[in-house]
């Protein structure tokens, strides 16, 4: 099966259109094991292109062995999209989607995604801030925009599994203008997200650490972190370390644990 937006049709024609994507170049952003990411324009519009090769039962075997769940498809990066539609996250605008095959191992597929155009990842603002840094305001609304995210997608049964500041973009346009409805943050990277009907609490701290682990380079406060904490838990701070402080303290331990190993592998 095959489906894309109108403007790719005009570009994607005929029996062979899954060939002709298959086949596109354009600027490659990743390259591995097959799995492809690389940005192409039409019309004047920028999108990006993920394809999907088949991952081959060596790979399969060893994610399982591994306790890992394999990613077979763009399916999946499909299905999370349409999930943060439905929930109201905001993420990015599917422009095409393809999949054939039956076998798990030798799954051929595609998905192709609309440019987020004016965009900088929360992981290059931040760094920014070293240099220059920012009005306490914007800061205090983006910390609470993460965390009103992160609360929703968990609440739904929803887990990132890459999540980290650099998987969140923020429209530029925000920054400049500081709108007081709250910055426009966009999740993405979502190809190893999950989609439940309730999330497990290991997921949830998987998460959790996650975030904050990449977040340590912002050099936010005490009283930041409080903030994230009091949002998410949707709760005042008291009543959340009253109630939520062993989920906390686990999700910095976890935090801790990966940043020094990301310190030791830096230092290598």
């Amino acid at each position: 099966m095959i489906s894309l937006c109108p403007a790719l049709q005009e570009k994607f024609t005929g029996a062979d259109a899954f060939e002709q994507i298959l086949a596109m170049d354009g600027e490659i952003y990743r390259n591995f094991k097959g799995r492809k990411t690389l940005r192409f324009e039409h019309a004047g519009k920028g999108y990006f292109l993920k394809i999907h090769p088949g991952v081959g039962w060596q790979e399969i075997v060893q994610s399982l062995f591994n306790g890992k769940l394999p990613v077979l498809s763009a399916q999946d990066e499909y299905l999370a999209i349409r999930a943060l539609e439905k929930i109201g996250v905001p993420t990015m605008t599917v422009a095409g989607y393809g999949l054939r095959g039956s076998n798990p191992a030798q799954l051929q597929s595609f998905i192709i995604t609309e440019e987020i155009e004016a965009a900088i990842s929360l992981e290059e603002l931040v760094l920014q801030w070293r240099q220059l840094p920012p009005e306490p305001h914007v800061k205090r609304m983006l910390i609470r925009r993460v965390a009103e995210i992160a609360r929703t997608m968990h609440e739904s049964g929803f887990n990132h599994r890459d999540f980290y500041i650099c998987h969140f973009l923020v429209e530029i346009n925000w920054l400049t203008n500081n709108d007081c409805n709250g910055p426009s943050l966009h999740v993405i990277d979502l190809h190893r997200s999950q989609v439940r009907p309730y999330l497990p609490e290991r997921w949830r701290l998987k998460d959790l650490a996650g975030l904050h682990f990449s977040s340590m380079e912002a050099k936010l406060t005490h009283r930041d972190r409080l903030r994230f904490i009091s949002c998410y838990e949707n709760r005042d701070i008291r009543e959340t370390m009253q109630n939520f402080a062993t989920r906390w303290i686990k999700i910095d331990r976890k935090a801790v644990k990966l940043y020094r190993k990301y310190l030791r592998q830096e230092g290598e």
